[in-house]
């Protein structure tokens, strides 16, 4: 009976964390091109990904001082960043509705606490 519950919790809790995002589409990589109205973002598997930017786009600095990083602009977008992007597909475009970045060359991954 306890193998039977946990294993319905295990399933439904990977249920809820695949549909968290709805239709979104999540784009993770260096940023390798920054135009007026879109980004190209070369992926870890080499692939670049065009994702369109809109009026409503939320950018977001990610410098490592605060968990949620500190509102940005998309002047601030420059070649080389790393980026993670939220976007909503459209037809066969991608619109961003976030766009999270850090400094070029900036980890990615969260610092070991001290002891």
């Amino acid at each position: 009976m306890k193998v039977r519950v946990a294993a319905v919790l295990f399933v439904l809790i990977f249920a809820v964390a695949a549909f968290a995002h709805g239709d979104k589409v999540h784009v993770m990589g260096t940023l390798e091109k920054v135009g007026a109205d879109s980004v190209s973002v070369k992926t870890a598997d080499g692939k670049s990904v065009e994702v369109k930017l809109a009026a409503t786009t939320v950018y977001i600095f990610r410098d490592g001082k605060t968990k949620e990083g500190t509102p940005a602009k998309v002047t601030d977008l420059a070649v080389g960043q790393r980026v993670i992007i939220h976007a909503t597909p459209k037809g066969k475009d991608l619109i961003a509705d976030e766009v999270k970045f850090a400094a070029a060359g900036a980890a990615t991954v969260a610092k070991p606490a001290t002891l």
